[in-house]
């Protein structure tokens, strides 16, 4: 059979221009894994209360971090694909959930190669408004262009040895340094996405450390993921307990998301003591706004104004060559037509 690998991430407005941005936002915002009410709902507060002002907001967010070649986030998703290219034998493609480049160009060119795809989602962990959404998408796509078409899904992988080990690879310079704390710092995401994405539906967020007790609800669970990543990291790199945390970013809305959230905690250890503060946002593959302006600027502030001496992101993944190997080795494990090696729970998504 022949075979083909796409690689999707979420997605950037075409450029930091209002009409752009707001644009991107619509079709972000109107995807009811991202904001799951009911339609007349979701109608009614995207196009109502958010974008007559928050794509000039925003604008002004992207205007601060993008690049002469375009938007962080898809300029070095293309960079990955094409050192990944150079390293297999079968076509790679790059997508985003929302916006360019397309998922269903990028379909298109697999297709006409091959009979049997490989989606490599870049979310690590699984959320319904990440993981899943881009997952549903390819297939949804797929049904229509080419229903022939052998799809094989990369489960999660916030605890496969590859992910940890380029995590840890990737921060070692800054690790090497003397700091006095290591935030983790996941995205966000509601407390009613963990309940929806519960199998059991009596397990997430309503049994008593339910991150910690063993349950199927952990193989959709993005908060015991996050914490699955964290342990496993502070363990790989030699971290003590009482020198790292976790905290969450990028909340939307009035509803509970969750705790800690990021902003908040940067203040809190900066007013307990903490001077040298490292942040990593294992969530993210690739820099992006929600890295590069949202902490590495807006966060630093936030820090530093609490009581706080030195303040340092550790960049993403982005084109680390462990991170590169890992990408190379789901795809070896693809096109030799082995069963991909995920732990239990990711591969039981």
């Amino acid at each position: 059979m022949k075979k083909g690998v796409l690689l999707v991430n979420l997605g950037s407005p075409d450029s930091p221009e209002p009409h752009n941005v707001k644009k991107y936002l619509r079709e972000f915002l109107m995807d009811g894994r991202v904001l799951d009410a009911p339609y007349p709902i979701r109608f009614g507060v995207v196009h109502g209360c958010i974008l007559p002002f928050r794509p000039k907001q925003s604008a002004e967010a992207y205007e601060k971090i993008w690049l002469p070649e375009g938007s962080p986030l898809v300029v070095t998703s293309l960079r990955v694909r094409d050192t990944l290219q150079e390293r297999v034998s079968v076509p790679v493609e790059v997508a985003m959930r929302y916006q360019n480049p397309a998922i269903e160009n990028a379909l298109q060119n697999l297709i006409h190669h091959g009979d049997e795809l490989l989606l490599i989602p870049l979310f690590p962990h699984y959320a319904m408004s990440s993981y899943e959404t881009a997952v549903a998408r390819v297939r949804e796509l797929l049904r229509k262009m080419a229903p022939q078409i052998f799809l094989t899904v990369v489960p999660p992988y916030y605890n496969h040895p590859g992910y940890i080990g380029a995590l840890v690879a990737s921060a070692e310079e800054y690790l090497a340094q003397d700091f006095d704390h290591l935030l983790f710092s996941f995205h966000g995401v509601p407390e009613r996405h963990l309940l929806k994405s519960d199998p059991t539906k009596c397990h997430c967020l309503k049994v008593k450390n339910c991150c910690e007790s063993p349950s199927p609800a952990h193989a959709t669970c993005y908060r015991a993921q996050c914490f699955q990543t964290m342990k496993a990291f502070a363990a790989a790199a030699g971290i003590p307990s009482g020198k790292y945390s976790v905290a969450f970013q990028s909340r939307l809305g009035r509803d509970p998301w969750l705790q800690p959230y990021t902003d908040v905690k940067l203040k809190e250890l900066a007013e307990s003591g903490a001077k040298r503060l490292l942040v990593i946002c294992p969530a993210f593959v690739s820099d992006c706004l929600e890295t590069i302006e949202e902490i590495g600027l807006r966060g630093r502030e936030t820090f530093l104004a609490a009581g706080g001496k030195d303040f340092q992101m550790i960049s993403c993944l982005n084109e680390h060559p462990r991170w590169i190997q890992l990408l190379e080795n789901l795809v070896g494990e693809f096109t030799a037509g082995h069963p991909l090696k995920m732990s239990a729970e990711a591969a039981a998504v």
